[in-house]
């Protein structure tokens, strides 16, 4: 397959390196980086398979200036949900490109394992059970394939668990133990497929490697950003200074405020969302937010 990776971060290089294993694979991003097989703009549109790796509060920019549509079939990469409008990527995407020519990947991938070639199962989701197959079959021999045609589900546990892991690493950092920790990723489940149904996504999505299998991974390791922003937040730092510390884009951020703007206006009830978005947003003292949680 000739493919393209457009977007230059860590999970976009790791992409990169798993596409590259089985495909023709080059890569671009909005600064010139010194990779192998790095091209202009132009010549990665001009792919057949695209993988989109822009986080996602740049995606709509992104494609406003800069997507051209040549018929492309597009894997999105990233996760989260976009905070100006609490729209999904799916919806964002299928504005530009129609949804059988989409797929979305999820599970559990730290890139700096990916990189190293260590074994995972991921998830390709779409509406097109054949370009979900082509995206998963080309997948290196490291990493096994498995498809869905729940791409709401995906995108909801895909964004959602980034705010988990915020929590998570807040349990961890105040020293809350491990039942504290089974407990909060337990609940946090429940709470992201009560989400996801609400947007029509399926149940058991969220017990797949998209869901379940992402979550523990990500709400329970310091190798996550959102895993350390926590962290910093239990240690009493602003999110000025975990954010520059951190020197990367951390979803569950952006993602946090986004829920609580949905909860509000739906009447959802997101109790470990919107205590992180308290943290996040208002300073909230993480005890604080603990004894709540308790009570």
């Amino acid at each position: 397959m000739k493919m393209s990776v457009i977007g230059a971060g860590k999970w976009g290089k790791a992409l990169y390196h798993a596409y590259s294993q089985k495909n023709d694979v080059v890569i671009h991003s909005r600064t010139a980086r010194d990779i192998e097989n790095f091209v202009s703009l132009d010549e990665a549109l001009s792919r057949e398979y695209l993988v989109m790796a822009i986080p996602a509060q740049f995606v709509r920019g992104w494609l406003e200036e800069n997507f051209e549509d040549r018929g492309q079939k597009i894997l999105v990469a990233a996760k989260g949900i976009e905070t100006s409008t609490g729209a999904f990527l799916n919806e964002i995407y299928e504005a530009f490109v129609p949804s059988e020519r989409l797929a979305y990947i999820s599970g559990p991938s730290f890139a700096a394992e990916v990189v190293e070639s260590l074994p995972t199962a991921l998830m390709i989701s779409s509406t097109n059970e054949v370009l979900a197959e082509t995206f998963a079959d080309a997948l290196p021999d490291f990493i096994k394939g498995y498809v869905s045609d729940d791409v709401v589900g995906a995108e909801v546990s895909g964004a959602y668990k980034n705010v988990i892991a915020i929590a998570g690493g807040v349990s961890d950092g105040l020293g809350l133990g491990n039942n504290a920790r089974a407990a909060l990723i337990s609940r946090g489940l429940v709470e992201m497929t009560r989400f996801g149904e609400a947007f029509g996504a399926k149940s058991e999505t969220f017990l797949s490697l998209g869901g379940a299998g992402d979550l523990f991974l990500t709400a329970s390791s310091t190798l996550s950003r959102n895993y350390r922003v926590g962290l910093g937040l239990a240690k009493g730092k602003s999110m000025d200074e975990i954010l520059a510390e951190l020197g990367e884009v951390a979803e569950g951020v952006p993602t946090a405020r986004a829920l609580y703007k949905i909860a509000q206006e739906r009447g959802l009830y997101l109790p470990i969302a919107q205590e992180v978005y308290a943290m996040i947003e208002e300073g909230k003292d993480p005890r604080e937010s603990v004894r709540d949680l308790l009570a």
